[in-house]
């Protein structure tokens, strides 16, 4: 993290201990260039839904729009990786059930790389708790990280009790069969990227379908793909089957995703 600002002002170790120690917030993060994020609205909507499940408060989206700009002017930003935070440093988990009052923490990293390596995932039996929230609670989602690496491939693709494959620590999988893009459904977290494609696609005119995708089909498709805020990466490995590389279709998922429009912030 780079800069850091609460409610508009540079955010201090006390603020940023208060979310520590509480654990208790949900937040967004997406890739901010020359002012303009993709999703824009998507992201927006995201924060203003948990706020209101997770706090019963209201967000203004103007304000978060107006604290995101000023975050990046302050830091003498236009392109950035940008978290969105929404926590409250009067919460007391003695006492969850009283209203208190939401702030907001605007942190600011390095842009990601527009092109990534590919992955070979290994999946675990694990679904994240509350999954259509993008909660703070990220220990499991990096200890499944870490023993995935530990075990010799470079992420991990959670498997629901019914053997159904649902998401990958951070990201969303696609998967595709020859003719069309299979999106596993499940309980997990529906990205901003996972929507802008889906949306992308249909224009195109691209058969995509959703349904439950369990594990045990894996060695069926031809090739799939993992997506975030951050981008596209080809996934090359589920467990012990290996997929193509599928440059063209890399290609075409990206020129889908770039005709995308960005959505300034200002």
């Amino acid at each position: 993290m780079s800069h850091a600002f609460l409610n508009g002002e540079p955010a201090t170790a006390d603020d940023l201990r208060a979310l520590a120690l509480a654990n208790y917030g949900h937040f967004t993060s997406m890739q901010v260039r020359d002012g303009a994020v993709q999703g824009l609205d998507l992201h927006l909507r995201r924060l203003q839904a948990a706020t209101r499940e997770l706090f019963g408060a209201d967000l203004d989206a103007a304000d978060v729009r107006r604290q995101a700009c000023a975050a990046l002017e302050r830091a003498g930003l236009s392109d950035a990786s940008l978290r969105l935070t929404v926590f409250s440093r009067r919460f007391d988990y003695r006492d969850a059930g009283r209203d208190v009052p939401v702030d907001l923490l605007a942190s600011l990293s390095p842009p990601a790389a527009r092109f990534r390596p590919a992955l070979r995932v290994k999946s675990y039996g694990f679904v994240r708790p509350v999954p259509h929230i993008k909660h703070v609670g990220t220990f499991p989602l990096f200890h499944y990280r870490r023993r995935a690496r530990a075990d010799g491939f470079d992420d991990a693709l959670f498997v629901g009790p019914d053997g159904a494959m649902v998401e990958g620590s951070i990201w969303n999988l696609g998967l595709w069969d020859g003719e069309r893009v299979v999106w596993p459904d499940g309980p997990a977290l529906r990205g901003t990227c996972e929507q802008l494609l889906q949306a992308g696609l249909a224009a195109s005119g691209v058969p995509q379908q959703v349904r439950r995708v369990a594990q045990a089909e894996a060695g069926s498709f031809l090739a799939a793909f993992a997506c975030n805020a951050s981008g596209l990466q080809p996934v090359t490995a589920l467990d012990g089957v290996a997929l193509d590389a599928d440059t063209d279709l890399m290609a075409r998922l990206q020129a889908v995703l770039d005709r995308q429009p960005w959505q300034p912030l200002a």
